[in-house]
């Protein structure tokens, strides 16, 4: 499940999410084959979901081919969820079958599909229903309590993104939007960029860019190792997620809520929900970047003083 999460988001990004960012280029430029193809790619997302969840499982070649159509059934009859769960069946199933009969080339693709198209009529729509109806009571509650809410959004999705589980993938399924989907953007940012800079005295520049505009999953191995250092990049969700919920009215778009800083992706669907100005800009700046990095710096720091992190506590391997 965990894995399949994680190649999905890559799908929603080679299709959805480029194809939207190609496409508010496109409309903004006035360039027509711009927004012409990037609304071919954002039509698409089914069967990406369909071939990065078979890919990242390690499927053979007709189960992975067979699960594109499974991803698109299932995105067709069950949005993003369906299209996810489909795809997650129909190539575990199509694995079972693969290269077991001697016309394989017939029955591993015919099951592959079956099953995939199975699952998108009758457990997709439910199952979308379902995460789509829980984004909503969240959407609704961060309206109603906009700084506990906000907190809570934050620190999850945050944790989310830093852990081996999509936060792009959660927030694209329960479609967050609105101050909501603020709120997580915030959380995801600060930890990545609260990453990025409390680590920078073990990484370097090269960490840097690797964690803030990469992903702080690199810091995995490390927090299982010393859990405080996971401490000062979620205090500084805390502290700006509510003031993103009250005093900036920070809003986003389901597409860039659990992205954070990763290719600056959250900042551009920001962009994209807020529309770009001066004011937002700085608003980016602030609550994003600047904020998380001072905050988690000053926390991080007073931390190695106190002993609760150590030298080295937050290297990581990206030598290969």
């Amino acid at each position: 499940m965990i894995d399949g999460l994680s190649y999905m988001a890559l799908g929603l990004f080679s299709s959805l999410i480029i194809g939207l960012i190609i496409k508010t280029v496109g409309d903004q430029l006035e360039w027509t084959w711009f927004t012409e193809m990037g609304v071919l790619a954002m039509g698409l997302m089914g069967p990406a979901i369909g071939a990065a969840v078979a890919y990242g499982l390690k499927a053979p070649p007709l189960v992975l081919f067979a699960t594109v159509i499974a991803g698109a059934a299932g995105a067709q009859l069950g949005g993003p969820a369906g299209s996810f769960i489909a795809a997650l069946f129909a190539t575990e199933i199509g694995k079972i079958v693969s290269k077991e009969t001697k016309v394989d080339i017939l029955v591993t693709p015919f099951v592959t599909i079956l099953v995939g198209f199975f699952v998108a009529t009758f457990i997709g729509p439910p199952i979308n229903y379902g995460m789509t109806s829980l984004g909503s009571v969240i959407m609704w509650a961060t309206e109603q309590q906009p700084i506990i809410m906000g907190v809570l959004v934050a620190v999850l999705m945050g944790w989310a993104l830093t852990a081996p589980i999509s936060s792009a993938a959660i927030a694209f399924m329960l479609g967050l939007e609105g101050i909501a989907a603020g709120a997580a953007t915030i959380g995801c940012a600060a930890q990545m960029v609260g990453f990025a800079v409390s680590s920078y005295r073990e990484n370097k520049v090269s960490g840097l860019l690797a964690i803030g505009i990469g992903t702080s999953m690199l810091q995995v191995p490390n927090i299982i190792r010393n859990p405080w250092i996971i401490i000062p990049p979620t205090i500084a969700g805390v502290v700006f997620a509510p003031i993103g919920t009250t005093i900036f009215n920070m809003t986003n778009v389901k597409e860039g809520a659990g992205m954070g800083t990763s290719g600056f992706v959250g900042q551009i669907m920001t962009f994209a929900s807020m529309g770009f100005s001066v004011s937002v800009l700085l608003k980016v700046l602030l609550l994003h970047i600047i904020g998380p990095a001072v905050v988690s710096l000053a926390i991080s720091e007073w931390m190695r003083k106190k002993s609760y992190i150590k030298d080295g506590d937050m290297k990581i391997n990206i030598g290969g």
